[in-house]
């Protein structure tokens, strides 16, 4: 039957290595050992589906039996010299016997016999151990090529006594030049789009392009158009996907929604879209580099949409789209309502938030904690200088004290002495007759820097024009005792003193600290104390952070309450019971956003969610 249809896969299959496309590297080897005749005993070709492993075998059996060119690939099976095998429907021991016994007859009209084994992973193992010896000693008329999709299947032992060859995905340029070709030798007319739309379809396997090729000129004929070919092979077409990406750049919810609807009217499959967009997703990440759009594989034209589209998003934000389509193909698989499902997906691509505006936000958090940090900065200073005064001022008050004490007692030695007594003329010569040196009293020194050396010149001046009355200037004046206080040993602080002011000192922070900070510290507790070192439990990882960098702040508050600047200490410790008693995270959350106004913000301005 000449006049009988065949499909293209069979009419176009390959007959010689050069022919076979994107296997250049398996091509050359053999090449290179049939010309200096170092054929092994055994290969294995392994790859992917319909990258030209079979073919590879057949054509290798054909060079070195040098079968003519006018006998089909197909029909080399039926000549004497080469054996195909089907393992997926002969993996039994028996087969492997019947095998052997066709390898014990030399060839009838050609060099070698060669025994082709498809799908050799699914032999028995008992098979596998029944084609061990013939495998490792086989005649010298006879070459074994196996062919697998799965390699780890086939027992190492069987793979010890074979050459490998790994055979690679065929690239979407390639398979689509090969279609190109072959649509001008069948007179199809088809644009460039829609060859790269089945390439893209066919996932690196030429067979599988070649099939979907069948297919689009089964439903199109001669001419191809590339909308008839997406409703051909049910494929989301790159015009909906941008236009999608445009709902999601002007935050459009409606016409989201609604191409939403429109595809599933057409009857697209809700995985394939989310596939098609993750892909979608993935091309305009890379459009942000132009150096790097060989990795896009997409006409030049659908490469210039790419990149206009990709200046609207920033990477991080594509990042989080990546991450979100992503996420729901997982979720897909187990929702009772696929569809809910996968418009919540979308909506939320909708309505998220650009990182520049999160970004702003983040750095408007910032501000406001470096201004409370600041704000606490100059508290402290302020009640420092409060205190500096009211201790200055007591000095102040007891000095002057001693002072007037001083200059009274400096004048009443000034005031004349009583009349001289018959007991004492003989002191008084004695006294009068010797010189008697100018004495100038010490001035006072204090333990305080009072800042007032014009009081204590003064003083000093005082003292030093006194006279008595008969001539005779003042002697030194006894130095007037300065009465010190006995200091009384502080008491000694305890854990337990802190405890009774805490909730006070948490009273305190009210309305004074961020409140961010305000939350975390309503969670913790003083556990105990050593020395200066006050040790805080808190239930987790985020509290201590915040903490550890607001302590400094947070002990000169406290020192407000007991008189003492301590050192903090953050410890996280889980309290007992909270696992018994622990929340859902979406309770949790709810929780915080109720308390804490600046997450409740977030979330009604951004539509935060846990999961983000």
């Amino acid at each position: 039957m000449p006049d009988t249809y065949r499909a293209l896969t069979r009419k176009y299959r390959p007959n010689s290595f050069e022919d076979i496309v994107s296997q250049d590297h398996v091509s050359n080897t053999l090449l290179n050992a049939i010309k200096q005749n170092r054929l092994s005993h055994a290969y294995m070709f392994c790859g992917p589906r319909g990258v030209g492993k079979t073919t590879m075998a057949r054509v290798l059996a054909r060079v070195i039996n040098k079968i003519d060119a006018n006998v089909d690939g197909e029909a080399l099976n039926q000549t004497m010299s080469i054996t195909e095998m089907d393992a997926a429907s002969n993996n039994k021991v028996e087969d492997v016997h019947h095998l052997r016994e066709i390898v014990r007859i030399p060839p009838q009209n050609s060099l070698y016999k060669v025994i082709i084994v498809d799908e050799v992973h699914m032999l028995s193992k008992a098979a596998f151990n029944a084609l061990l010896k013939t495998l490792e000693e086989p005649p010298e008329h006879v070459i074994f090529i196996f062919a697998t999709t799965e390699p780890h299947k086939v027992l190492p032992t069987i793979l010890s006594r074979v050459q490998r060859f790994d055979f690679k995905r065929i690239a979407v340029e390639e398979i689509v030049h090969r279609l190109r070709k072959i649509s001008l030798d069948e007179n199809i007319s088809i644009d460039d789009e829609s060859l790269h739309v089945i390439a893209k379809k066919a996932d690196g396997a030429l067979r599988d392009a070649l099939g979907l090729m069948d297919q689009a000129i089964a439903f199109c004929g001669d001419t191809i158009t590339h909308s008839e070919l997406l409703q051909a092979l049910n494929v989301v077409g790159t015009d909906r996907l941008f236009e999608f990406m445009s709902c999601v750049k002007e935050h459009d919810a409606d016409k989201g929604l609604e191409l939403i609807n429109t595809l599933l009217q057409e009857g697209y499959d809700i995985q394939e879209f989310l596939i098609g967009l993750t892909e979608h997703l993935r091309n305009l990440y890379i459009a942000h580099h132009s150096e790097k759009m060989y990795l896009v594989e997409a006409s030049e034209e659908t490469k210039a949409k790419y990149k206009n589209t990709a200046s609207h998003f920033s990477r991080d934000d594509l990042m989080r789209m990546l991450h979100l389509v992503s996420e729901a193909q997982i979720k897909l698989k187990d929702a009772h309502q696929p569809r809910i499902q996968f418009e919540i997906t979308l909506l939320k691509l909708i309505h998220m938030e650009r990182t520049e505006n999160l970004v702003k936000l983040l750095s408007e958090l910032d501000d406001l904690k470096k201004n409370s940090r600041n704000l606490a900065v100059q508290e402290e200073t302020k009640l420092q200088s409060d205190k500096d005064a009211q201790e200055f001022s007591g000095v102040k008050q007891e000095n002057k004290g001693e002072t007037e004490a001083i200059e009274s007692a400096a004048v009443k030695e000034s005031e004349p002495l009583p009349p001289e007594t018959d007991s004492q003329p003989e002191i008084m010569a004695k006294v009068n007759s010797e010189p008697i040196e100018e004495v100038v009293p010490e001035p006072v020194h204090d333990e305080y820097d009072l800042g007032q050396p014009a009081l204590v010149t003064e003083v000093t001046q005082k003292a030093k024009v006194l006279h008595f009355p008969n001539g005779n200037r003042t002697p030194k004046p006894a130095p007037v005792p300065i009465e010190t206080k006995e200091e009384t040993p502080a008491k000694k602080l305890l854990v337990e003193d802190v405890k009774a002011v805490w909730d006070e000192f948490v009273t305190s922070l009210e309305n004074n600290i961020p409140k961010v900070l305000e939350l975390q510290v309503q969670r913790i507790q003083p556990s105990k104390l050593k020395g200066v070192e006050l040790t805080l439990e808190c239930d987790n990882a985020f509290a201590k952070k915040m903490l550890d960098e607001q302590a400094h702040d947070l002990s000169l508050r406290l020192k407000e309450h007991i008189g003492t600047m301590l050192r903090f200490r953050t410890e996280v410790k889980k309290r007992e019971g909270a696992a018994s008693t622990a929340k859902n995270p979406y309770e949790r959350f709810k929780e915080i956003q109720q308390k804490d106004p600046i997450i409740r913000d977030l979330v009604e301005r951004f539509g935060a969610e846990l999961e983000y």
